[in-house]
């Protein structure tokens, strides 16, 4: 199974976390299936891939709930909805 789930970088004390699609049974620095956004908790800037994320949300990709928040407030999950309406 997949989710879309945060992986940590930069330094310490000064974190930024990628938004990437990994395997579930991968540890959270594992190898990612796809890098599809970015998320600065300081600074509070985010970077969506958002045909990326509606690709993985389509196949049945799982967010954990940080990932579910930032998506939501991105509005991907309206067009999510929006594309299943137009099939």
């Amino acid at each position: 199974m997949v989710k879309l789930r945060l992986k940590r970088c930069g330094r310490k004390q000064r974190v930024v976390y990628r938004i990437v699609a990994i395997d579930v049974r991968s540890r959270r620095e594992g190898r990612d299936l796809r890098k599809v956004g970015f998320y600065d908790p300081i600074k509070n800037q985010t970077y969506l891939n958002v045909p990326a994320i509606l690709y993985f949300l389509e196949k049945g990709a799982q967010p954990t709930g940080i990932v579910h928040d930032i998506s939501k407030k991105a509005g991907v999950f309206m067009e999510l909805s929006f594309n299943q309406q137009m099939k």
